[in-house]
């Protein structure tokens, strides 16, 4: 019998409710950790419960997380956590959308399966004396179909693109422009991509001196890459894989450059608990042959260089908040004085009901720049980051906190005067 597709219609009266009945409303609280949510529209489609701004205050804790699928859309997971007296009931739906999707059907899509989920708790409160659902048949197959769906692609994925951008003023012309082909084919057994990107920069700067002279300097760079990579899922913790890199460069100095990359990876959580909790670890060794346009600070145009890398990553989607952090090293084996190391970071947590901060910091410590250009880089290049700078560290980070308090309800939408006057500023 071919699979039902159910769709779960919710409507209610529009009538007045005493108010009694008003505080029997369902209070929601949602909670777009690290995908997009389009919360006016949920608002202005669910009518009929109560929107809260405090975790702490509502009756359904909803955490939604996407992740990027095989097929190039998305698959969302909606975790509906119970509170007061829901508290020992937790339900969880996942759907995935198309690549062609527009956002409107992605909210749409969204809206539904949010309503779908809040049925049981609905089912529980004094809304079930308006609710009626419609379930619709799309066919009458008298027997169900257990072979899976075939795929006349074989789950390949194309996509091309190509973009530019020309801006300036009286002093500065910038022109750029970029275009890329991939190709890539994700199933839970084996992942294999492969792409090709291209992009080409120019820039100009007129200025006058201290004499009156005006001068012009320019500024090109220009790189391609080819790159591909497969990994061969092992079982539900561990996976093994390659990537193979070849590149140009100005920026960085690489007339042409080449590396592959074997490792082994182990997740401490299942890889199916990724839109939760994701804890890897990767270890894999490199070899690169590289050729560089200028000679460079050890005197070399061209060499071969064994590496090795571990990367470290942890990420938490919680009721409480997210938390990303990763680490990675590298070495060259070939003298192990070359080596640079990263670190960085973001969270997001909620500490009380109003009181919530956030957080990213990065930073590296690098001693492996061995492509950079012999001889000191002019003023020109400095300051219009013409090429890779020495430097053995970076770092950047921003912080935040905020407190919220008054009401906590926040059913409401109105967007009156929302429109851009500074859209060009």
């Amino acid at each position: 019998m071919r699979l039902f597709f159910v769709s779960v219609f919710i409507t209610f009266s529009l009538f007045s409710y005493a108010q009694t009945q008003r505080n029997e409303r369902l209070k929601l609280f949602v909670d777009c950790s690290n995908t997009y949510c389009d919360i006016s529209f949920i608002k202005t489609e669910i009518n009929y419960v109560d929107f809260v701004l405090d975790f702490k205050a509502s009756d359904v804790h909803l955490l939604i997380t996407q992740q990027d699928n095989g097929g190039g859309g998305s698959q969302y997971q909606l975790i509906f956590f119970g509170q007061r007296q829901f508290a020992n009931r937790t339900d969880t739906l996942r759907f995935s959308t198309n690549p062609n999707d527009t956002q409107f059907e992605k909210r749409d899509k969204l809206g539904k399966y949010i309503q779908l989920g809040l049925l049981p708790f609905l089912s529980r409160t004094g809304e079930i004396e308006n609710l009626s659902i419609l379930v619709k048949a799309r066919s009458s197959d008298s027997t169900r179909r257990t072979n899976p769906t075939k795929d006349i692609w074989n789950y390949w994925v194309f996509n091309l693109n190509t973009n530019g951008s020309v801006n300036g003023d009286f002093v500065y012309k910038g022109v750029r422009y970029n275009g890329n082909i991939t190709a890539s084919r994700i199933t839970d057994k084996l992942k294999v991509s492969l792409s090709l990107r291209a992009g080409k920069n120019k820039t100009t700067y007129e200025y006058q001196d201290q004499s009156g002279n005006f001068s012009k300097y320019e500024v090109k760079n220009d790189n391609y890459n080819v790159y591909h990579q497969l990994v061969k899922s092992i079982s539900s913790h561990w996976s093994i894989g390659y990537d193979v890199t070849a590149m140009r460069s100005t920026f960085t100095n690489y007339k042409f450059r080449t590396v592959v990359n074997p490792a082994i990876e182990y997740d401490v959580f299942p890889y199916k608990a990724v839109n939760n909790k994701l804890f890897t670890i990767r270890y894999g060794f490199d070899l690169a042959h590289n050729k560089y346009i200028d000679t460079t600070l050890y005197n070399k145009v061209d060499e071969t260089l064994f590496g090795q890398s571990l990367d470290v990553a942890l990420t938490f989607n919680q009721k409480w908040g997210t938390v990303n952090v990763s680490s990675n090293y590298h070495n060259y084996l070939t003298n192990l004085k070359y080596y640079n190391i990263g670190l960085g970071g973001g969270l997001n947590v909620r500490v009380t009901g109003g009181l919530s901060f956030n957080m990213f910091v990065f930073g590296s410590y690098q001693r492996d720049q061995l492509y950079l250009p012999k001889g000191a880089a002019t003023e020109q290049q400095i300051l219009t980051r013409q090429r890779q700078l020495q430097t053995n560290y970076n770092y950047y980070t921003n912080f935040g906190i905020s407190y919220r308090f008054g009401s906590k309800l926040n059913n409401f939408v109105n967007p009156r005067f929302n429109g851009g006057g500074n859209f060009f500023f």
